[in-house]
């Protein structure tokens, strides 16, 4: 799968960073355009996408643009910005899919325009997509499950906190976690729900669930957003010693929360290499490179937890590279 590699793009990052920069000997050669198209533009998680991106494109010598809605939920601008950055003289699109379905026209139309498609983090149910580079969503929903059932004895009553209803990657997680929870034969999903993926309505609607089912030992929670406010909830309920909360991605305040109690565990994904692979790819298509590119390219995910928190391999999964945008 490419494990390896991603792992190695982290450490060259480590050199380069250290080194007060990387040149490319690619810097003579024709530059292309290329245009992220995220979810979001303000999570930890996609401040690291950025930045591996950013990296990608210094070292192929592309002009790259990146923007996103936002909030994450809002799949129709996330179109009008396919359209305009195709309208802008795009020549490949890096893209994750807010809407699984409702993002496929404007994906069909930018391929039909000439654009090169490169799906990370969310796919989008479109034939244009290359490659797409992301976590096997199916699996870590499985990873966040089996985390609950190594780490608690006896029967498990699971809430599970999701974000839109649409998102490829959030309903796969969501099933792999149920149905790994299904065999299992000690835990009952007894409330799902789906919220917004901000921390504000993530603390509200886990609240509403947590004191409406009050017999819930697990929850599980599905992105960083989610993750944050579920934490929240947790904690300001008086909750951290009764409720094994899972989540996802790395936060400050998820981080603080494995520390503190309100989090258990965390399935950690690699941005990083999601941003940085997705411009590589996009590169390669752009210079008639495509032979050796993969149909899937599944980045790595880890579990941190208390007993793993500082170890070498979570901290570098924790704190991956970031910037804002200007």
């Amino acid at each position: 799968m490419r494990r390896n590699k991603c792992a190695a793009i982290l450490a060259a990052a480590v050199l380069c960073t250290s080194l007060g920069g990387c040149t490319s000997g690619t810097s003579t050669a024709q530059q292309h355009t290329v245009a992220l198209v995220a979810k979001s533009t303000e999570t930890e998680f996609w401040l690291s996408v950025f930045a591996g991106a950013e990296a990608a494109a210094t070292e192929y010598n592309l002009k790259l643009t990146i923007v996103g809605p936002e909030t994450e939920e809002d799949y129709e601008t996330q179109n009008q910005m396919v359209e305009d950055a195709v309208a802008a003289g795009a020549e490949a699109i890096v893209f994750s899919a807010i809407d699984y379905e409702n993002n496929a026209d404007a994906i069909n139309a930018a391929a039909q325009a000439g654009a090169r498609i490169v799906a990370i983090d969310s796919n989008v149910a479109s034939d244009a997509v290359s490659t797409y580079i992301g976590t096997d969503n199916y699996a870590a929903g499985q990873m966040a499950a089996q985390a609950a059932l190594d780490r608690m004895d006896g029967a498990l009553k699971v809430g599970i906190v999701n974000y839109d209803i649409s998102s490829a990657n959030g309903q796969e997680r969501e099933r792999g976690a149920t149905d790994l929870f299904l065999e299992s034969g000690r835990a009952e999903v007894v409330a799902v729900i789906n919220t917004l993926a901000e921390a504000g309505h993530a603390q509200a609607d886990t609240a509403v669930m947590l004191e409406a089912y009050p017999e819930i030992n697990v929850l599980l929670a599905l992105n960083e957003p989610t993750s944050v406010g579920a934490a929240r909830a947790v904690e300001e309920l008086g909750l951290s010693d009764q409720v094994f909360l899972v989540g996802f991605d790395s936060n400050v305040a998820t981080v603080d929360g494995l520390q503190e109690g309100s989090v258990d565990a965390l399935v950690v994904q690699n941005p990083y290499a999601m941003g940085y692979l997705g411009v590589e790819s996009a590169y390669k298509l752009l210079a008639g490179q495509s032979g050796g590119l993969e149909q899937i390219v599944d980045t790595s995910t880890q579990i941190v937890d208390r007993s793993n928190l500082f170890s070498m391999d979570s901290q570098k999964a924790l704190f991956a590279f970031e910037q804002r945008l200007e």
